[in-house]
């Protein structure tokens, strides 16, 4: 039964889940205008790519380290902070007179992305350990639901403003709901209920691990994180040419620095810790992190990946009008309505572990079966493998965020950070693949990354509920403790 110290939880996800919406109405509002930008500014495609990558570049970076201020300074300070600061890159699109005014504004943009981490921690700390898989995956899926809302309603907006400017005034207004609803969350949200104390890592700037080999494990998990960013620099200057040479080298250079310092900051944040010895209830297993990182990779990747392809492929494969394969594909998305609290509520009922196991292996079947999807087959047939498969993506990744607040709840944030931009990770990785191959081909590498991803979910350990609590009320009495587990 619900105990008093989590009295108005509900409340608090309404909010929290509204806070994450609109992040994603924020981050998501050029792409449904993109054709209306395209012919106000005489914009190129190569130029629509760089929007596109300027969109998704530091959001990377930045779900690592919001994962670090919010462990630090608590969520209601860093999501107000996010919605209220990021407000302004918002305005300065919507007045924008240039593409590089545009690139700009939206490579800050991009940092808005990263609030999905803040609401993580601040769920986990108002739902007893027992319940927080379905409020995640509540979270998680409605707030996710903001980068259809966007695409629904922001054109009609447009329209209704009217004129040559009718975009600027409809992105403006995410803008200033962005803007006045971070104050109201500054005002009336809680980092904690009343008599839970809000635990902070003892130092800051890095990830605390309690064993040498898992420092050694997160040196090398931090490795893709920066790998990307080389990516993306690539992209941007010898691929679409947007950069010089020279900048290029000179990023490249800044990026192995900035990776430097981080590895250094790492071994420093641990050394002491380590050297001294971790006491047993302060624990935790590094291996938890990184198969999290790869089981997202693998479902929140693959859904970015697949949404961004999925209506021309059905246009392409059965003849349709745009309209006709839009509207199919963005059942995939639709799916997260119901199926990431889905995920959330399963590992609630039936463990983290094999939910999540389980959930991989489907994934898997669904993407291949999808790569089977041919001109010949009933449109009603490929609609139904389609979001079955996006049952499972989507479920899948309510089942990694409901075992994530329960790794260690001092780091909740950096861990939900990590795993956040590992996400980003796939999704750019899988569309680098799709852009070389068929997409029969794309559809079976991907269930290939989740059968590798299935057989390591079988190392992963079964969260401890009882030590969990403990730790939520270690300075509280023993009555308190067990009246949260029952």
């Amino acid at each position: 039964m619900e105990t008093n110290y989590y009295k108005g939880n509900k409340n608090v996800l309404m909010l929290t889940t509204l806070a994450f919406f609109i992040t994603f109405v924020v981050w998501f509002n050029m792409a449904p205008l993109m054709s209306t930008l395209k012919s106000t500014f005489g914009l190129t495609n190569d130029e629509v790519t760089i929007l596109a990558v300027a969109n998704v570049a530091l959001t990377i970076p930045a779900r690592v380290l919001i994962g670090m201020l919010v462990d630090k300074f608590g969520p209601r300070k860093v999501y107000s902070g996010l919605l209220i600061i990021l407000s302004i890159p918002c305005f300065t699109f919507a007045l924008s007179n240039s593409f590089i005014q545009l690139m700009i504004s939206r490579m800050f943009l991009a940092i808005i992305g990263a609030g999905f981490v803040v609401g993580i921690r601040l769920v986990s700390e108002w739902f007893p350990p027992k319940h927080v898989g379905f409020a995640e995956g509540i979270y998680g899926g409605w707030g996710n639901f903001g980068s259809a809302a966007a695409a629904m309603v922001l054109p009609t907006l447009a329209i209704i403003f009217g004129g040559e400017d009718g975009w600027r005034y409809a992105i403006g207004l995410t803008g200033l709901i962005s803007l006045i609803y971070g104050i109201i969350f500054s005002r009336i949200v809680n980092d904690t209920p009343e008599g839970i104390e809000y635990k902070r890592p003892k130092k800051s700037g890095a990830l605390e691990v309690t064993s040498y080999k898992d420092m050694i494990g997160l040196i090398i998990m931090t490795l893709p994180v920066y790998g990307i960013l080389g990516f993306l620099t690539y992209r941007l200057g010898w691929q679409l040419n947007f950069i010089s040479d020279g900048v290029a080298y000179i990023v490249i250079a800044a990026l192995l620095g900035l990776l430097i310092l981080n590895i250094r900051k790492i071994i420093d944040v641990n050394k002491k810790a380590l050297k001294k010895g971790i006491p047993e209830k302060e624990k935790y297993s590094f291996k938890q992190v990184a198969i999290l990182d790869f089981a997202y990779f693998c479902t929140f990747g693959s859904e970015l990946a697949v949404v961004s392809m999925l209506p021309l492929f059905f246009e392409q494969t059965f003849t349709l009008s745009i309209a006709q394969a839009g509207l199919i594909a963005s059942s995939f998305a639709f799916m997260n309505l119901m199926s990431r609290p889905g995920g959330g509520w399963l590992s609630d009922k039936f463990g983290r572990k094999k939910t999540l196991s389980i959930l991989m292996l489907g994934l898997a079947m669904g993407y291949f079966a999808m790569a089977q999807i041919g001109s010949s087959w009933p449109i009603w047939l490929a609609v139904v493998i389609t979001m079955c498969c996006s049952f499972f993506v989507q479920a899948g990744e309510g089942a990694v965020y409901a075992m994530v607040p329960l790794v260690k709840k001092k780091v909740t944030g950096q861990v939900a950070g990590m795993v956040g931009a590992y996400g980003n990770i796939g999704a750019t990785i899988f569309l680098t693949i799709f852009s070389f191959v068929s997409p029969k081909a794309f559809f079976i590498t991907i269930a290939c990354s989740a059968i590798v991803c299935f057989l390591c979910t079988l190392f992963l350990k079964e969260p401890d509920m009882e030590a969990i609590v403990e730790q939520t009320f270690e300075k509280d009495n023993e009555e308190n403790a067990v009246k949260v587990v029952s």
